[in-house]
């Protein structure tokens, strides 16, 4: 490997952790870990990177990627309103491991709903995480494989998928774990379209 490829290799601190999530902000895509594996990121903001993920996870076109967000407030950036039975549900598992669905019908968002004017929004349970995506802002954050393959638990799993297509690897040892649980809202009910790693109670709403 090229002296070049081995500086894209970041320890996981609080200063290299603030250059990744300058170089996401700006339109980079990089492999960094999340509270559940590691994942390819880039801006959710930014048609041209969510386009570029795609491309480089082999990815179904017409299949959404999640967003993390900071909070519940960065929902308004997408027009979408908190309140409601999601706001319900969201106080409820916020932050933490369950990814919910709302409804996105603005055309301005076509790239990350895919036509089902539906977006998935997560905000992590880590604190760093959070507090790495107030400085990027929100993220498109699959799995780091390319669709189909087995999820990378360390980078130099992710190195084999991705290779030097990518800005930089944010090592953060190895990951395991099952994937956030992904549920939607239909008629005052909640429908869990992924079991992951948090059961959802029936009483919920």
């Amino acid at each position: 490997y090229s002296a070049q490829f081995w500086q894209m290799i970041l320890g996981n601190t609080k200063q290299n952790r603030q250059f990744a999530a300058v170089i996401l902000k700006r339109g980079g895509v990089g492999v960094m870990p999340s509270d559940t594996l590691y994942g390819i990121m880039g801006s959710a903001l930014n048609p041209v990177a969510v386009k570029r993920i795609y491309k480089l996870r082999k990815r179904n076109i017409h299949k959404p990627f999640l967003v993390l967000i900071k909070s519940p407030s960065d929902l308004k950036k997408f027009g979408i309103a908190y309140r409601g039975d999601s706001k319900i549900v969201g106080n409820r598992f916020w932050p933490g491991g369950v990814t919910i669905i709302f409804p996105c019908p603005n055309k301005k968002f076509s790239y990350l709903h895919r036509g089902t004017n539906t977006v998935a929004f997560r905000v992590p349970k880590s604190k760093w995480l959070r507090e790495f995506l107030r400085i990027s802002g929100p993220l498109v954050a699959p799995s780091a494989n390319w669709e189909g393959s087995e999820p990378a638990l360390t980078v130099t799993q992710a190195r084999r998928y991705f290779g030097n297509n990518i800005e930089f690897y944010l090592d953060g040892n190895k990951r395991q774990g099952l994937p956030s649980t992904v549920i939607g809202l239909k008629k005052g009910k909640i429908v869990v379209v992924r079991q992951g790693r948090v059961r959802i109670p029936s009483n919920v709403l």
